[in-house]
């Protein structure tokens, strides 16, 4: 797998995810979402689940969890995907401009 199949997928999951999804609570997670609603009153539920989401999504980035799995299963990195090109790509370890052609290799960095 690698950095075309990533984007693949995401693609996939961001258009079944559609605008909308139905989420089953727990016991505990729906005791935590209302002690949350209480506390914070947001406009409603939703806006409390979308947080959740971005403050998920930024601690797994900062903390390595997201480039972990990404690498385990992809063999890319978070920056990787961002940028478009793997680490080994950016530093020549694998020919970008294609093929053997020694004119091409002058436009390598």
């Amino acid at each position: 797998m690698g950095l075309e199949d990533l984007s693949d997928d995401i693609e996939g999951t961001y258009a079944d995810l559609g605008g909308e999804m139905t989420v089953a609570l727990d016991g505990e997670t729906r005791n935590e979402l209302a002690m949350l609603e209480s506390a914070y009153d947001p406009d409603g539920t939703d806006e409390l689940v979308r947080r959740a989401i971005h403050m998920l999504f930024q601690t797994a980035v900062d903390t390595g969890n997201l480039d972990f799995h990404l690498r385990s299963g992809y063999d890319v990195t978070y920056e990787e995907y961002l940028s478009g090109v793997t680490f080994d790509e950016m530093t020549g370890g694998t020919d970008l401009v294609g093929g053997n052609d020694d004119n091409a290799r002058r436009y390598q960095f």
